[in-house]
């Protein structure tokens, strides 16, 4: 009996047999990833209004009119607020939380909790709940003002302010995600380098520079490339709070790319947006990718 479970053990353990239980998954990223991705680059050089079996093909007329589009540069403009913005708030909030955790302070768990409880919200109630405190009438913050004795604002009519707005509850949401990649980082520090800096008589300050910092840059270059593609594609918090507006000042080029799919039914224009996003998103991702693993060190 133990002979016959000693080779099954060695049978499952096989290369042959760990590669083919990746076919289901690959299988999946197939269907799910690649064959959606093709199809949209092939919609891209149509004309097609996203229902009916008749199409016209046009070639790169849509990279053409996407280049020459007014609306577009300002949505790109927006999408880099979102996802610049949203990764530097997300990381220094979500750092400072995992270092005060890290102190082993009183109720630890608690904060925790408090702190990665609005990321396993949705973000579309997210954003609801949010746009309930920043609307102009019977908004919880105007309510406030009110009874302060203040006139109420219309928050999100402003593009600029708006933007900014967004950007905030974004970051609020997802820093819990950041403050769990910096803790974990900062509990695989070895404390010897803390104690031999305060030896060499380090301040707490010097001690983070010079030790907290370069050794937690591979906590770094994770948190920082998973937020600045979350940023960069971010959709439901501004379709809840916003829907792009007024007109597009608020809106990223995902929402743009819903309006011109859904409203205007212009297919070819929408894939060719998300073509151009999807080069956007991975051409900064790429770049934060290398130049943060060029700043890492061995422990």
């Amino acid at each position: 009996m133990k002979t016959i479970q000693t080779k099954l053990k060695k049978q499952l353990h096989s290369p042959k047999i760990v590669n083919i239980m990746y076919v289901p998954a690959l299988i999946f990223f197939v269907l799910l990833i690649f064959y959606p991705f093709f199809q949209g680059i092939i919609i891209s050089f149509k004309e097609w209004n996203g229902y009916s079996p008749k199409f016209i093909w046009v070639g790169l007329q849509k990279y053409q009119k996407l280049f020459h589009d007014k609306d577009f540069y300002f949505t790109v403009k927006n999408t880099l607020i979102y996802g610049v913005g949203s990764t530097l708030i997300q990381n220094i909030l979500g750092l400072g939380c995992a270092v005060l955790l890290d102190q082993k302070m009183r109720c630890e768990k608690l904060v925790r909790t408090v702190v990665y409880l609005p990321v396993v919200i949705s973000a579309l109630i997210m954003g609801y709940v949010w746009y309930f405190f920043f609307k102009f009438e019977g908004g919880a913050i105007n309510d406030i003002m009110m009874l302060l004795g203040l006139d109420p604002l219309d928050w999100l009519a402003v593009g600029k302010r708006s933007v900014w707005i967004v950007t905030l509850v974004n970051s609020f949401q997802y820093m819990g995600i950041s403050m769990v990649i910096y803790l974990a980082g900062l509990q695989g520090i070895p404390k010897t380098y803390y104690e031999a800096a305060s030896i060499d008589g380090a301040t707490s300050w010097t001690k983070f520079k010079n030790v907290t910092i370069p050794l937690l840059m591979p906590a770094i270059t994770t948190s920082v490339v998973i937020n600045i593609i979350g940023g960069l594609k971010l959709f439901d918090v501004i379709m809840a709070m916003t829907k792009g507006g007024p007109g597009y000042t608020s809106a990223s080029i995902s929402t743009m790319m819903y309006q011109i799919y859904f409203v205007r039914m212009d297919a070819g224009y929408a894939s060719a947006m998300g073509i151009v996003m999807f080069l956007l998103i991975s051409i900064i991702s790429i770049i934060n990718l290398k130049f943060l693993r060029n700043k890492e060190v061995e422990m």
